[in-house]
């Protein structure tokens, strides 16, 4: 109330003040424009010149309104694009998991324009159509989602090395998950998948390189880590054989150096390890070198027991047969009722042609276990000796033995 009794004395008070000056004749206004004369009285000019400025004023409010509303507009019709993105994305994360490729593929590209985050979009569309076998349409996807999103190189890059991986493309893989390591040299799973490439591509000496960064950074469960490491020492060693085994082909009296000094490099525990030694051994054995053979040997079966390296060394032959057998007779001492061991002496005393302690042994071995090796061994032996009755007779037990046949009357002789 009483603001509107102000404004209507503001309003009094103006129309009196013109009222007033209107009474007074002072002069007018002339305004020259090019070929062209405007004169007017000063109060209309006056007038005039108020609902010039007045005509602006409204102008531009209504101009102003008119962005907001049509920003509105513009607002709404995002909005809806959002919604709709959202809608799409969701729809093809679900094609997607179905296994409709073609499906996924389409919403998941056709929505990524609007999408939130459509760097999930693309890769997701990636993963579908290699899932299609479109190889060139994953590369263009990835490349897009790389383009979509600041700082995305390292999802994009693992997310196309495992397509590779699946894919069976190895040497692209390679190649990618290089990339990303130089990138991240410490990331965990670029190691997992370099692991996982090296294993496939059966790259024994890249893979022993990458070992320690494996360990230092915690990639595998140490259970895992341990016989991943098992695995590449023995096919190195493996391959260490093959080349002295070529270079023995062109030359009888070539070394075994390659083989020695990969076994010198070997970790601690890997030296020390049952599996791992009896493949060494094994090796050295079948390139000819059982005297060496026969040392480590000796040297392992003083501290450390194992029935299968026992039954290696009843195999080779050392320098000194003899002194093999009076060394393995000293460890019966302490296990008197092990087959392994007896079959082992039975073995070396054959090496030191004692035909009948060998055939004892046998004997006392295949009463404490029947194995097919004792019962091959034995038979062998009896044959040899003239007993070719007894000879048969272990190996028609051995045979009805491994097959499983059934006690059955059979007619006599």
């Amino acid at each position: 109330m009483i603001r509107l009794l102000l404004i209507a004395l503001l309003a009094l008070l103006i129309g009196t003040g013109l009222s007033l000056g209107l009474q007074y004749d002072l002069g007018y206004i002339r305004i020259s424009l090019g070929n062209y004369l405007i004169e007017t009285n000063f109060w209309v000019g006056i007038v005039l010149l108020v609902l010039l400025v007045a005509v602006i004023v409204v102008s531009l409010n209504l101009f102003r309104r008119f962005r907001q509303s049509s920003g509105m507009v513009t607002g709404w019709l995002a909005r809806g694009n959002e919604r709709r993105s959202r809608r799409r994305t969701t729809q093809g994360l679900l094609a997607l998991a179905e296994g409709n490729w073609p499906r996924a593929r389409k919403l998941l590209t056709t929505s990524a324009s609007h999408a939130d985050t459509p760097l999930i979009n693309y890769l997701a569309a990636a993963q579908a159509s290699f899932e299609s076998g479109d190889h060139d349409a994953v590369d263009e996807l990835l490349r897009k989602a790389f383009e979509s999103t600041p700082g995305s190189d390292m999802a994009v890059g693992i997310t196309q090395a495992q397509l590779q991986l699946a894919g069976n493309r190895l040497e692209q893989a390679l190649a990618t998950l290089l990339r990303l390591r130089k990138q991240s040299p410490n990331h965990p799973f670029v190691l997992k998948l370099l692991k996982n490439t090296y294993l496939r591509l059966e790259d024994w000496r890249e893979l022993c390189k990458l070992l320690p960064d494996l360990q230092k950074r915690h990639v595998l469960p140490e259970n895992e880590f341990n016989e991943l490491q098992r695995q590449v020492w023995h096919n190195l060693l493996e391959r260490a054989a093959e080349d002295c085994r070529r270079q023995r082909e062109e030359d009888p009296q070539a070394s075994l150096d390659p083989l020695t000094r990969l076994w010198d490099a070997l970790p601690g525990y890997l030296r020390r390890d049952e599996q791992t030694i009896k493949d060494y051994a094994r090796l050295l054995a079948d390139l000819g070198d059982e005297a060496q053979t026969e040392t480590l040997l000796r040297k392992v079966l003083r501290n450390h027991w194992s029935d299968e390296l026992v039954n290696l060394y009843g195999r080779i032959g050392g320098h000194k047969p003899d002194e093999q057998l009076l060394l393995a007779e000293q460890w019966l001492k302490d296990r008197p009722n092990n087959p392994e061991l007896l079959l082992a002496l039975g073995r070396l005393s054959l090496r030191n042609q004692l035909w009948g302690k060998a055939r004892e042994y046998f004997e006392t071995s295949l009463k404490l276990r029947r194995s097919r090796e004792t019962l091959a061994e034995l038979s062998r032996l009896n044959a040899h000796m003239g007993e070719e009755e007894a000879s048969v007779k272990l190996m028609m037990q051995g045979l009805a033995k491994d097959n499983g046949l059934p006690e059955l009357p059979m007619p006599k002789a």
